[in-house]
């Protein structure tokens, strides 16, 4: 695992975090209780504050940064999906972003907000609550409906499970070269 103080500014990580060996954690970055941070995540909070709420995820592969004396907040509960980037960004509590999305410096995002998969959302949108954003450049197409939202809650509990589930279970294996018991 790769947390790393940098220039006097020390990550904080609340109480029932997982994260993963393989993500990186570099400077003025709050975790709060019970976030998932998956493997190969960077979050770098080298040039400005990152704060990530309770309960929130952070899937593989992620990158958070944030610009020159700038910030970035994600509010409870946030699920960010594989290979999402979010820069210098502030999104309300329960946002979903999709896989492989793109959200830029300024951008603010209402709660309960569904950013689709491989959307990009340009520089200093303001986002209403509740809304359903897909495209390049994003754009909404809606609103998340009661089922929708019922549905994302279903998925973000999966992962505010997950933290116990890792800091219990997860167990590193190495490969010796050979079949052992059935692995490799």
């Amino acid at each position: 695992m790769g947390i790393y103080e940098f220039e006097g500014n020390k990550p904080v990580i609340g109480k029932g975090c997982f994260i993963h060996p393989e993500a990186t954690i570099i400077g003025d970055v709050t975790l709060e209780e019970g976030c998932y941070v998956g493997a190969g995540a960077r979050i770098r909070g080298d040039w400005g504050k990152i704060t990530i709420g309770r309960e929130s995820n952070i899937q593989e592969n992620c990158v958070i940064h944030v610009g020159v004396g700038l910030s970035a907040q994600l509010g409870p509960q946030s699920h960010i999906g594989h290979g999402a980037i979010l820069h210098s960004t502030t999104l309300g509590e329960h946002v979903f972003v999709g896989m492989a999305s793109i959200i830029m410096d300024g951008t603010e995002i209402g709660d309960g907000c569904c950013i689709g998969a491989g959307a990009v959302i340009p520089e200093n949108k303001l986002i209403p609550p509740r809304k359903l954003l897909v495209g390049v450049p994003a754009k909404i197409i809606g609103d998340v409906s009661e089922a929708m939202k019922e549905h994302l809650e279903q998925g973000t509990s999966f992962y505010i499970g997950l933290p116990s589930r890792c800091i219990k279970g997860l167990k590193e294996i190495k490969y010796l070269g050979e079949e052992r018991n059935g692995f490799f």
